[in-house]
Formats: structure tokens, C-alpha cells, sequence
């Protein structure tokens, strides 16, 4: 690998294409070529959309018929401008860089996958076909699915593919988005006024969003493996099954378009914010697991029903807790997420690891074939396609150097003080980031600025703002 690495991801081409989609489905499934989607299932629009930076689905609406007939002659050749994978949360556009004022905000080509095509039955008569950003003829070097396919192709070079399921919570408040704005965001109540984890007597409406979601989910081909309760008053997990990379970030991103819609369309509201408010925490946690070119677990020494890690295994343990506190805002990446992380929050406050042990931020657990690393460090404020994509660089370093892992943690994590902290805020994990060698020799440079550049949007955005907190300590006793 060339060091520092600043070239087109020319090896990231084939990824970037592949979706894990599959041969052509029958014409009964809601997942297939569009023209048969909009044959089968009466679609009456399509929502032609790519993944920004934060995991969210940006683009346009179309016609289905117009844009089947202009996708078959050749005729479309969908854009968007270009700032929209190079924006905040609140789509601030910065004044340097490839997406800026000084950029002059041109478009970016985009594209579109029809094998990825989906009917969505919480949109009436939708589907969505997915698009990869384009630049001159490449996947886009600075697109986060252009990010994750390099690594992708990266591990593979080093004879290894990843498979990955994904744990999310979020919290339900009662009111709509719209009514919770209006109020300035103030007086939310969650839907549960108690500590409801994995109760089964939850109230009414948390049942019905969860039956309405997980069926949703099914009709579109992306079934839910659970649902739960969780700790926090308002708070479920969702689990979704195993799968390839790229197909479990796509899961993800549609499930979150779904749990928003059908939320507002009870006249709900569902938040995806790592700390949402004091004291709570929402995770979005990354099940790992590695086979080698056959096909075959590596993870385990004894593949047959160990417990215990491989050589290589611990090589991968190794890397991540080199790696994974240089590349924070992939994994953290706003100003809140890092309120998240504090001290028995079953969020990991220190850089350990250990056997099925929930207080660390790397957990070992299943056995044998089903061995697998549970990153916990993201919140499911994170972009699930750049924390993987920072999780495989660090896998990845861990083997090709070699590493070994310290040991591993028995009991309370958080009092292992020979564990490094995690980073106490955004500001921290940006400075690190900006400096780190590993981040810019594994990512490469262009990537690292990019992203970075997005970073200091959301710290200049509350930098300049006074929030209750300041007040309610300020005000009179200042």
C-alpha cells in the first residue's frame, strides 16, 4: 500500500457497484429491476437517493414510469450538487473544500444501481433505487460507500471479508417532529416513564410502532431479527441479522427512513441521538465477524465451538484499540455523541477489551463459527457505513503488523486504568484525528481533511450558540 494514500480508490470500483443484492428475484418480491417493481407493485414514485456523510438518504423524487423509460434508453444522467456529502447535520455548507463556497458548488453525478431497487410500503406506491456519487467516471474518493468499499477491497487483499450485524437503539417521544420543533424542542416525553428493558407489558403505542416497523421492514425484504425494550424511559434496541457490509449499512439507512416515518405518521417522533438527553445514551453496536478467501471463521482458535480468540483474532483486537481512538469522528461524530461515553453508562469510557463483557469497547462473544467483536464505541448517531469503515481499517492494521492485544479485561472496565480513555469530547477526538499517522496512512489524506472539514462544522455550530444548561448555571450566579 502506497503510504499515504491520496490517488482515485481504483480498487474500490467493483465494491462500490456491488450491493449483495443476489440473482434477480421473482417477480412476487418487493426487491428486484425497477421496471419490474413498478410492473408488479403499482409504483407510482421513485426516490433516486445516495448516503450522505451522517447515513441519511438524500436526493430526488421521480416519476416511475418517466424515469424507467428515460433509465432504459440511456437518456438519464441523474446529478445532485455535490455538497450534500460534504455538509453537517443542518446541511451547512463549508468555505473550503471540495464541497464549498469556494468549491462554487458544482454537481456530482450519480450512479444508480437498479438492482438495488425497493419497494418502501411505509411510503404509498414508493421505491428506492440507490446511487453511488461519481467523479469522472470513479466512485466518488470523498462518498462514504466509496470509503467503505476501499477498505472493503483493502481487507480482502490481506485475505479477509467481513460480515456484520448491526444493534441500534432510538427513543420515542410522544408528539410529532413538527410539534416537538414548534416548541423549541423543550417538555419532550418519552413514550415509557420507566426502566422498560426487555419488558414485554410495554404501553400501547410502543407496541404498535414496533409491530408497525417490524412489518414494514418485512414487506420490503429487510426483517428485523428483534426488537426490545431498553434501559431508558422511551428507549428500544433493534437487531437485524448477519450480512455482508455494504447490505447491513443499507438495512440500516432504510430502517432508520422507515422508523422515522412510521414514528410521525402516529403522530410520534423518533430520535436516533447518542445522548438525547442527560444521563441517557443510545448505541449502535457493530457485530464483526471475519472468514478467510473459503469462506471460513477465523476469529476462533478452536472454530469448531471455541471461546478463546485465533492468533489472528487477537491481531484484529489489537488493531482496533490502535486504531479506533484516532479515527473518532467516523464512530462519534458530533458534539453530543460524546456525552454518550461516561463512566458505567454501558457506553465504553476506556479503549478495553474482553470476553463477553459489556463494559468494554471491544466485546468478545459467541463461540466457535459464531465468535464475533462487538465494537460498542458508536452511537446510533453514527453513520454505520464510516464507523465499519474506520472498524475495518483497524482490522486490517491489527493483521498486517501483527499486533498483539493487551490483556483482556476481567470485570469493571471502567476501573482498568491501563486502558486509555476514550475522548472526552469532539474537539479531543479531531485533534487526534487530524495528527493521527495510522488515520491518514489507512484512510488516506484526501479522506481524512474531508471528513475532519465536516467535523469542525457541527464544533463552530455550537461553538457559537448559549444552551439552557449555560443559562440555568449562568444566569444569576455568574
Amino acid at each position: 500500500m502506497t503510504s499515504r494514500r491520496s490517488g482515485r480508490p481504483k480498487a474500490a470500483m467493483r465494491a462500490a457497484r456491488h450491493r449483495g443484492t443476489g440473482s434477480s428475484p421473482a417477480a412476487a418480491s418487493p426487491v428486484g429491476p425497477l421496471h419490474r417493481l413498478v410492473a408488479d407493485f403499482g409504483i407510482e414514485t421513485v426516490l433516486l437517493a445516495a448516503v450522505d456523510v451522517q447515513g441519511r438518504l438524500k436526493g430526488k423524487e421521480y416519476d416511475a414510469a418517466w424515469l424507467v423509460e428515460r433509465l432504459r434508453s440511456g437518456r438519464l444522467a441523474p446529478e445532485m450538487c455535490g455538497y450534500v456529502i460534504g455538509t453537517d447535520l443542518g446541511m451547512t455548507a463549508p468555505r473550503t473544500g471540495a464541497f464549498s463556497w469556494e468549491s462554487g458548488f458544482g454537481d456530482t453525478a450519480l450512479l444508480p444501481d437498479t438492482k438495488s431497487a425497493r419497494v418502501l410500503p411505509w411510503l404509498p406506491s414508493t421505491a428506492v433505487v440507490l446511487a453511488d456519487p461519481v467523479s469522472k467516471g470513479w466512485p466518488h474518493p470523498l462518498a462514504p460507500v466509496t470509503v467503505l468499499a476501499e477498505q472493503q477491497e483493502l481487507l480482502a487483499g490481506v485475505g479477509l471479508t467481513a460480515m456484520v450485524g448491526v444493534e441500534t437503539e432510538l427513543l420515542l417521544y410522544e408528539g410529532a417532529a413538527r410539534d416537538a420543533a414548534a416548541a423549541g424542542w423543550r417538555g419532550l416525553r418519552p413514550v415509557t416513564w420507566d426502566n422498560r428493558d426487555y419488558a414485554l407489558d410495554q404501553p400501547s403505542a410502543v407496541r404498535e410502532f414496533s409491530r408497525r416497523l417490524r412489518q414494514v421492514l418485512a414487506a420490503a425484504g429487510l426483517p428485523v431479527e428483534a426488537v426490545k425494550g431498553e434501559g431508558a424511559s422511551g428507549q428500544i434496541e433493534v437487531t437485524f441479522p448477519y450480512g455482508p457490509v455494504r447490505e447491513a449499512c443499507e438495512r440500516h439507512v432504510l430502517f432508520k427512513h422507515a422508523a422515522k416515518t412510521i414514528a410521525d405518521d402516529a403522530g410520534l417522533t423518533a430520535s436516533f441521538m447518542a445522548a438525547p438527553s442527560t444521563g441517557v445514551g443510545s448505541g449502535l453496536h457493530l457485530h464483526v465477524s471475519l472468514h478467510d478467501v473459503d469462506g471460513r471463521t477465523v476469529l476462533a482458535a478452536d472454530p469448531a465451538n471455541g471461546t478463546e480468540l485465533s492468533e489472528l483474532g487477537e491481531q484484529a483486537v489489537a488493531g482496533l484499540l490502535t486504531v479506533l481512538p484516532q479515527t473518532g469522528p467516523l464512530w462519534a461524530p458530533y458534539v453530543n455523541s460524546y456525552k454518550r461515553l461516561g463512566d458505567h453508562s454501558f457506553a465504553p469510557a476506556r479503549f478495553a477489551w474482553g470476553r463477553d463483557n459489556r463494559s468494554c469497547a471491544v466485546r468478545v462473544v459467541g463461540h466457535g463459527p459464531s465468535l464475533r467483536l462487538e465494537v460498542r464505541l458508536p452511537g446510533a448517531d453514527a453513520n454505520p457505513v464510516l464507523a465499519l469503515a474506520a472498524v475495518l481499517a483497524g482490522v486490517r492494521h491489527g493483521v498486517e503488523a501483527g499486533l498483539k492485544p493487551p490483556p483482556a479485561t476481567r470485570g469493571d472496565a471502567y476501573l482498568n486504568r491501563e486502558a486509555s480513555p476514550v475522548p472526552q469530547s469532539l474537539a479531543e477526538a479531531l485533534g487526534a484525528f487530524e495528527t493521527s499517522e495510522p488515520a491518514g496512512e489507512l484512510l488516506g489524506e484526501p479522506v481524512v481533511a474531508h471528513l475532519a472539514r465536516v467535523a469542525h462544522l457541527d464544533l463552530e455550530y455550537h461553538a457559537a450558540r448559549v444552551t439552557d444548561a449555560e443559562l440555568e448555571r449562568g444566569l444569576t450566579q455568574a
